[in-house]
This record gives C-alpha cells, structure tokens and sequence, in this order.
C-alpha cells in the first residue's frame, strides 16, 4: 500500500474513535441507550429497605433522650444572665471608698492673641530655572490654577515664601506669625 493511502487510512480511524469518544461523553455509556446502568428507584418505595437490614459496620442512629428535654430549664437571672456561658460570672469588685472631690482646675489664661489659623496651601512641586539657579515652589489652595513663588516672594497677598527645600518648604503670614513647614505632597 502507498504512503498516502496509509495516511487516509489512518486519519478515517482516528476519527472514528474521536466521534465514538463525543458520542459516549454526550450520551452516555453504553453505546445506543442513552442512561445509565443504574436501575431507576421505585417511587412506591418497594425498593427500600428496612432499618434492620443495614450491613454490618454502619453508623447507627443515636439514642434521643426524650426526658432529658423536658428536664427543669435555668431560670433567666437578673442583668448580668450569659446566653452562651462562656466562663463563669466574675466576682464582684470590692467597694472603693470615695475620694473627696478636687476643687476644678482652671485653665491658664491666655496672655497674647491666639495664634494664627495653619495655612491652606499644599507644596506640590519644584520648578528649577537653569542658569539662574533660581527655584520656585509650586502651591495649590484646592480651589484655582497653582501658585508660584520663589523664596523671599508674597504668594496669595498674605503668606511669605521662607525658605525651598527639595521636601518642604518654609512659610509665614507676611507679618512673620504663623511661620509653618509644608511637606511635598506631590498633588
């Protein structure tokens, strides 16, 4: 037999056995019945059998105690009843004497004015200007565009740009109160 006629020989059997293999996978074994093996069970019930009949080695049903459930219940407590009875109730604590009242503290009174509010702003980058050297510090308020400054600068009418660094930066309100440190926030 020639070579090519083996090759078709041989892909017909293998597709054969493939068609065979999907038929049994989708219907079922065996060939051309399309159920199982097993036996349907009775929905009489003929095909049960008795409790008694059990083989040798089954787990068997365990005993109810019937008087055992109408045996007294605990009767629920006061307040400090425990559903699940997790430990026993703790004793009760002992008695502690009454220390006599302190008289209230005042607080200190304040002998300036109070302090100015934090500043609303967040250091969200650094601008390098090359051959100047000079660096200037983008801020955000939340609300608008960024604001730039560099140090020594008024930014916003009311803060002071102290000092830049590459992780913070240095303000104060122009008046020199409130001097506060902004770490970089990146955003």
């Amino acid at each position: 037999m020639e070579p090519k006629r083996r090759r078709e020989l041989g892909l017909a059997a293998l597709a054969v056995v493939l068609v065979s293999v999907l038929y049994i996978a989708i219907e079922g074994w065996p060939l051309g019945t399309g159920t199982s093996t097993a036996p349907a069970p009775a929905s009489n019930g003929a095909g049960r059998t008795a409790r008694n009949d059990r083989k040798p080695g089954a787990a068997e049903t365990p005993d109810v105690h019937l008087e055992a459930l109408e045996a007294g219940k605990p009767k629920p407590g006061e307040a400090g009843r425990d559903l699940f009875r997790f430990k026993p109730k703790p004793p009760p604590r002992p008695a502690v004497a009454e220390q006599p009242a302190r008289p209230a503290e005042t607080a200190p009174e304040s002998t300036g004015p109070a302090p100015p509010p934090p500043i609303a702003l967040k250091f969200i980058g650094i601008i390098d200007v090359g051959q100047s050297k000079k660096v200037v510090a983008v801020l955000s308020d939340g609300r608008g565009a960024p604001v730039y400054g560099s140090e020594g600068e008024t930014v916003l009418g009311q803060y002071r740009i102290l000092r830049i660094g590459t992780e913070s930066i240095e303000m104060s309100y122009l008046d020199g109160r409130g001097r506060q440190t902004i770490r970089f926030t990146g955003s």
